[in-house]
């Protein structure tokens, strides 16, 4: 009974561990799609930067392709798992086990080969200057989406002041994205009668403390590390519970049945008599036996006996 109730608890356990699987693989993979929207739209203003660098040694391993596709596996090994658990099936629940173990390998190896700090100093902020001339320019739309997306999300004007785009280019007025309030002619209109409508913030900034890391970039550390332990501890009831289910389907050492009743079973004893004659003590059956396969052996009176016992 006791060990029922273990098995009971090992496989509730589990229950819940695949379950965490699901939502914190979930997560990961919808964090990871929100950043890599921001981080193409940083790469592609601060290329050939050592802001660009910077950018890829912080975030590639939470949007690697690998680390992508471990995410969509364990998904798919958190459901073999519960099948496994449910039906207590030990080849389900041995190739979940093996695959828990691929999975945690391939990330322990995947985070420490990705680690390393950026290197970046808020000067390289200036470099991304270098961006700004081809805002406009018919073979540079992408570029000019790009500034205006940047600006609009994060709420910001130029590299370090919105004056930037009139030192870097030749507009007269920053661009319209660069308002608060967006509308055709807006930063026309806010350069010659009200700046306030203008972001005041520089674009410099906000792409520095993304790439120091931002509050979705720890909430990725912190699942990384969830699940690793998590994959830990189902790796260890997976192999309890195995350990339990094969115990359990051994099969019993057989007993010895029991005698039947008034059966004796006491030592057998013989007394040896005369000639013919048949032991004075033993039970019945015994005796027949005895008189049925005493036979003379020579003429002297010497007598050979053989018995077998009845059971």
């Amino acid at each position: 009974m006791a060990r029922e109730d273990a098995v009971r608890c090992l496989r509730c356990l589990l229950y819940a561990l695949n379950l965490l699987f699901w939502l914190m693989s979930i997560c990961v993979l919808g964090v990871a799609a929100w950043l890599r929207d921001y981080l193409n739209t940083v790469l592609t203003l601060t290329a050939h930067t050592r802001l660009e660098e910077a950018a890829v040694l912080t975030y590639s391993p939470a949007v690697h392709p690998v680390i992508i596709a471990v995410c969509c596996f364990l998904i798919i090994v958190a459901m073999v798992g519960y099948c496994g658990t449910l039906k207590c099936n030990l080849l389900l629940l041995s190739w979940y086990f093996g695959s828990l173990l691929v999975i945690f390998c391939v990330e322990l190896a995947s985070g420490v080969w990705t680690y390393d700090e950026p290197s970046v100093q808020r000067s390289d902020m200036i470099s991304l200057k270098s961006r700004m001339p081809n805002y406009g320019l018919q073979r540079y739309q992408w570029l000019t989406h790009t500034w205006n997306t940047f600006q609009t999300e994060f709420k910001c004007c130029g590299v370090i002041y919105f004056t930037d785009w009139l030192e870097m280019t030749e507009m007269e007025w920053p661009p319209d994205s660069c308002c608060s309030n967006q509308y055709p002619g807006c930063a026309r209109h806010a350069h010659y009668r009200d700046l306030s409508d203008l972001h005041q913030e520089g674009c410099g900034p906000k792409i520095y403390s993304f790439i120091r890391g931002t509050k979705q970039l720890q909430v990725l550390r912190f699942l990384g590390v969830s699940i690793g332990v998590a994959q830990i501890l189902a790796m260890t009831l997976t192999l309890t519970l195995l350990w339990a289910l094969y115990y359990d389907r051994k099969p019993p050492e057989p007993t010895p049945p029991d005698p039947p009743p008034g059966t004796d079973t006491g030592p057998l004893t013989i007394t040896h008599g005369p000639q013919g004659e048949a032991p004075k003590s033993g039970n019945t059956r015994l005796a027949e036996a005895w008189s049925n396969t005493a036979t003379t052996s020579n003429g002297h009176g010497h007598t050979q006996f053989e018995m077998e016992r009845l059971s």
